[in-house]
């Protein structure tokens, strides 16, 4: 498994394999709910815009130059705290048929390198609530819990 970062010219995969991992949450919360029926309806400027920030990274997850996979890691910073500098997993999604084959755990293990290698001291993920495949993924690769995020529609 390795990480190919993402140009240009991956635009198009990243926003296909994007609106499939969203709309796989629409079943955790009407929060989730897309406003896209279809990926060639949603703009690529959100990746497009990735492209330009030093502190948005996208990449191909690519397994026997397969791409199978993408990740979208974000850096930041807290001054006032110890752990001060993480990189934090925006998204992540392995291709269904290839679940449960431990790519998503490799992937983890790089970007452990990837922060270290930044100089950073911690990773940050956050996932749905109801999410409970992806809450023991986490815990399985040495997360732990530590804050939960509320929200509420405003109708």
């Amino acid at each position: 498994m390795e990480l190919a970062e993402a140009t240009a010219d991956d635009l198009d995969t990243l926003v296909d394999r994007w609106h499939d991992l969203a709309k796989s949450m629409e079943e955790h919360s009407e929060l989730n709910e897309l406003v896209y029926a279809d990926a060639d309806e949603v703009p690529d400027d959100g990746f497009r815009v990735h492209l330009d920030d030093d502190r948005v990274t996208d990449y191909l997850v690519v397994h026997d130059s397969e791409t199978i996979g993408f990740l979208t890691l974000r850096e930041g910073r807290h001054p006032s705290r110890r752990y001060s500098r993480y990189l934090r997993i925006v998204n992540v999604a392995i291709d269904e048929e290839h679940r449960g084959q431990g790519h998503g755990t490799a992937v983890v293990e790089r970007v452990k390198e990837i922060a270290r290698e930044r100089g950073c001291d911690h990773l940050k993920v956050a996932c749905e609530w109801g999410n409970e495949g992806a809450r023991r993924f986490y815990r399985d690769t040495g997360f732990r819990p530590k804050q939960v995020d509320y929200a509420q529609p405003l109708e």
